[in-house]
């Protein structure tokens, strides 16, 4: 088969200059195009979106920081600030500038002279935290600090020197548990509000307590610096700057000379003290001691500080008013008492005390061993006896016991403004059944009528008990000042059995009851009250027959509870109190509940009076609050760096120091006479007018006597 052959092209000149003219045509569409779209780009980035890279440009030369508001004051219901802002300097490390941290932090450490334990403590959270949250070196800087740092921060990088303001406590550890502190944001909170100024440099957050409660109320609107800056970041020149708006203020209920006198007048003892306006519910103070200082919390406490405050057994950590749960003992004998009159008991029958009785086959004891006598319900009352309560509670029944318990505020929960609260307890058939599935004894009724049992109580719903056995009006706890309220209701007794009660709680401080130890001293003012001691430890017949054993002579943590509630003047009540002393065990009669709590109610009647008897007192127990916590931090950090070898045991030194005196010395014809040591004060013992063990109770339960 024969293939065509193909035709052969003929190339001339006019073909190859037609070829040309489209190719070039096509490559100078395509040349057009690409020109086209540069120049539409280049407009529509001059043009449309010339705002967007202005700001670009600008935020490359000028270099925005946020200024941190100022907290809003915290003030008692006189102005006086119990929480304010002062002015200082201050340094920061942000993680994520940080070239070398060890270096930094050391020549930090070297500049601003940081104690070992701060610098541990910036090395911990350095490695902690996140890289946008700031870390704080060090606040309170004198002027000449501050600028040794600013004047090093090309070779600081990561360094953040500033000028603002930090909150400042200062009653210190008075208010640390009614006001709580500030402190750097977490992570979790940048996470869940995603608000630049949680981590700008300095600013702090509520971390605990009314700072916590009122955070948003109290933080205000930051302010704004623009400084043009080098592609560097130094500074050129300063711009404009926008100033902070404060937050708001804060008036509390508080009367600050009071709540401070009240941490103050607690001693070197765990407990609390509450007072309240029986006019209206307000909170006048609300101490719980030991406390910590909440100054040292907003700075960045240290590790150390944090460790000596965690292994106290005096529990400063722990606010004893609202977390702390007590068994409130014959502090709630007129509150039984004002149930037996509603029950129709006569306040004039008389119960005769032999010293114990039988309930089914347990023999359960009154505090006094030979017993009381005959005695009606104002005696009982004033002499906390325990049989006429256990016979008369057995009578009536614990239900209605359980009832007026709670209409006076036990185990009631009140709306207030803290994080954390207790509530205790007021236990009844119905109670146990649900809690424990099982049914309530004979001997459950009578360890509740003293006050033992499952019946546990804070301070404060004790003040409240108080409160409204004096008014008979269901006032609730309040804490700011001029907040609406609704008309309290009314506890629901006829006035004169209210009349009966009062008369029988001023027996027990003003006719040779227990609480003789309250007795005020301010002329034509007569405080009613009840004291109380709640047992902690079982006591077997073998030790009753041996001879119980005094609190003196116990470990702090078995020691007995005191308490006491009351209010004054008793005729016309005007302030109700409550005090509550951890393992007080009336041991020392100035550090005892009856007479912390008179001295607190007589500073509302005299202050200076009271002023002058708190400053000699206190030279007895080594100066304020504040003195003897430095004293304890010392000791505290010699005994640590004894333990890690740092420093030589207290014996060891006083040897190198003798050998040191020996060597120096002259030879002594005769040798001088040696100073003995000095021997510890007797343990003391609580005085013949002290509710002393006035309610040791019976055990929960019948297999223990």
């Amino acid at each position: 088969m024969k293939f065509p052959t193909p035709k052969r092209k003929i190339v001339t000149e006019a073909t190859q200059s037609f070829t040309f003219s489209r190719r070039a045509m096509v490559v100078g569409g395509l040349q057009g195009a690409i020109g086209a779209l540069l120049v539409g780009r280049m407009g529509w980035i001059s043009i449309a979106e010339n705002e967007k890279y202005q700001l670009l440009s600008e935020s490359n030369r000028v270099n925005l920081t946020l200024i941190p508001p100022r907290r809003g004051w915290i003030v008692d219901r006189n102005g006086r600030p119990l929480a304010n802002n002062r002015t200082d300097f201050r340094v920061d490390l942000i993680p994520q500038r940080i070239v070398d941290a060890e270096a930094t932090v050391g020549h930090l450490a070297q500049l601003l002279s940081l104690q070992p334990d701060d610098v541990d403590r910036i090395k911990e959270e350095l490695d902690k935290s996140a890289g946008f949250r700031p870390v704080q070196v060090a606040d309170k800087l004198t002027y000449d600090q501050f600028a040794a740092v600013s004047v090093r921060l090309t070779d600081l990088p990561g360094v953040a020197p500033s000028q603002g303001f930090s909150r400042h406590y200062p009653a210190g550890a008075t208010v640390g548990h009614l006001l709580g502190y500030v402190g750097a944001a977490t992570a979790e909170d940048y996470k869940k509000r995603k608000d630049p100024l949680l981590i700008t440099p300095g600013f702090k957050v509520g971390k605990d307590g009314l700072e916590r409660a009122y955070d948003e109320h109290l933080t205000g609107k930051p302010g704004a610096k623009r400084v043009e800056v080098t592609a560097r970041g130094k500074i050129v020149r300063e711009l404009t700057t926008r100033p902070d708006t404060p937050g708001n203020p804060i008036k509390l209920t508080i009367d600050a000379g009071l709540q401070e006198y009240a941490g103050r007048r607690l001693a070197t003892q765990s407990g609390a003290v509450v007072v309240i306006d029986c006019h209206n519910g307000d909170v006048l103070a609300c101490a719980s001691m030991p406390s910590f200082d909440p100054n040292s919390f907003s700075d960045g406490i240290s590790h150390l500080e944090w460790e000596m405050l965690s292994k106290d057994d005096h529990v400063p950590l722990r606010n004893k008013v609202l977390q702390g749960l007590y068994p409130p003992g014959s502090t709630v004998k007129p509150m039984v008492a004002l149930a037996l009159l509603e029950a129709g008991v006569s306040p004039a029958e008389t119960v005769s005390c032999g010293g114990a009785i039988r309930v089914g086959n347990t023999l359960f004891h009154c505090h006094k061993k030979r017993g009381h006598g005959p005695l009606n319900m104002r005696g009982a009352i004033a002499q906390s006896c325990d049989i006429y309560f256990y016979q008369m509670a057995q009578r009536i029944g614990m239900e209605r016991i359980a009832s007026m318990a709670r209409r006076v505020g036990m185990g009631q929960r009140f709306d207030l403004p803290f994080p954390s609260q207790s509530y205790g307890t007021v236990p009844d058939p119905a109670w146990k059944l649900k809690k424990y599935n099982q049914k309530w004894q004979v001997y459950d009724t009578v360890n509740a009528t003293i006050g033992q049992g499952y019946m546990l109580i804070n301070p404060l719903q004790m003040a409240v008990m108080a409160a409204r056995l004096a008014t008979g009006r269901q006032l609730m706890p309040n804490f700011l000042h001029g907040a609406a309220r609704p008309e309290p209701a009314l506890v629901g007794v006829p006035e004169e059995h209210l009349v009966t009660i009062r008369d029988a709680m001023s027996a027990v401080v003003n006719g040779g009851g227990t609480g003789g130890a309250a007795r005020m001293s301010i002329p034509n003012v007569l405080i009613a009250g009840k004291t109380g001691t709640a047992q902690v430890r079982r006591i077997t017949m073998a030790e009753r027959a041996g001879g119980v054993r005094g609190n003196a002579g116990l470990p702090f943590k078995l020691r007995d509870h005191a308490l006491f509630q009351g209010f004054a003047p008793f005729d016309n009540p005007r302030y109700a109190i409550a005090c509550i002393i951890e393992h007080g065990g009336h041991t020392i009669r100035n550090e005892d509940a009856p007479m912390i709590a008179s001295d607190t109610m007589s500073y509302l009647f005299d202050p200076q009076k009271a002023m002058e008897k708190l400053v000699t007192l206190e030279k007895g127990w080594g100066g304020t609050p504040a003195e003897r916590q430095a004293r304890q931090m010392a000791a505290f950090r010699l005994a640590k760096a004894i333990e890690k070898g740092q420093a030589p045991p207290p014996a060891a030194a006083a040897a190198n120091g003798s050998e040191a005196a020996n060597a120096t010395a002259p030879t002594a014809s005769t040798p001088a006479a040696s100073t003995p040591a000095a021997s510890p004060p007797p343990p003391a013992t609580p005085p013949a007018d002290a509710d002393d063990g006035d309610d040791l109770p019976a055990p929960p339960g019948p297999g223990n006597p």
